[in-house]
């Protein structure tokens, strides 16, 4: 059967399995984190605490269990793709400007699959809570904002960084052939910006970098609009980097 012919090749069944795996989960996923991020929050913001209640419990609640297992089905795949491609084998790939992207690429969805299971789901736990008591009388859980605005941070930066995700991703058959292998002083510089940005903005949705609201923050993560125009600015700024140093 031709699918299981060369299970472990570059265009073998183990990748086919694999990629199809990863484009189903990584499709779910990050569509609901733009449903989130562009859709839920300015409709919820217009709906009465009974009503924003009666949503949360019937819609978000659901959601929210196919947005986690959709995360962890993309990084479960992301990872056995990786294992079933034998030029990964060599650490030259990693050297080269394909293998850099997959690299960079694979640290951005780590971040934003362990912010969906570590950050976002337990703290929208307490504020989903919270949120259904207020509509069904009873008292609001004094935790709640502060899970809440832990939860909203990290669901924005998920979003920023979901945008040169996709890029690098894309990078290896589009982009990075043209760019061979960089010497070592550019690999260093062009690793440098991209773990400067990471972790800038990671630390920062985390609020570990002068609190949930510092000027980064509320530059970049209090609208969406704001973080789809940085999130393609460093996209941008990665892309032209790899054209003037590599």
């Amino acid at each position: 059967m031709e699918l299981f012919s060369d299970w472990m090749g570059m265009t073998g069944g183990g990748q086919a399995v694999g990629r199809y795996a990863h484009y189903l989960g990584g499709i779910t996923w990050i569509g609901l984190l733009y449903f989130f991020n562009f859709i839920q929050g300015s409709a919820f913001a217009e709906m009465s605490d009974a009503a924003r209640g009666e949503a949360l419990r019937k819609i978000t609640w659901r959601t929210l269990w196919w947005f986690r297992w959709a995360a962890l089905l993309t990084w479960i795949s992301g990872i056995w793709i990786l294992f079933h491609q034998e030029v990964l084998d060599s650490s030259d790939y990693w050297k080269s400007a394909s293998g850099m992207g997959i690299a960079m690429g694979f640290l951005l969805g780590t971040t934003m699959a362990a912010n969906v299971w570590m950050v976002i789901w337990p703290a929208q736990q307490i504020a989903i809570g919270s949120s259904v008591a207020v509509s069904e009388g009873r008292e609001a859980d004094s935790a709640a904002p502060a899970a809440a605005k832990r939860a909203g941070r990290a669901s924005r930066v998920n979003t920023l960084f979901s945008l040169p995700l996709v890029f690098f991703m894309m990078w290896p058959s589009h982009f990075g052939a043209n760019f061979g292998n960089p010497d070592s002083g550019a690999r260093l510089t062009i690793w440098i910006v991209f773990l400067i940005i990471w972790i800038a903005m990671e630390v920062s949705a985390l609020g570990k970098l002068g609190g949930y609201d510092n000027v980064l923050c509320r530059k970049v993560l209090d609208k969406h609009q704001d973080t789809i125009v940085a999130g393609l600015a460093i996209t941008v700024i990665m892309h032209l980097l790899f054209e003037a140093v590599a």
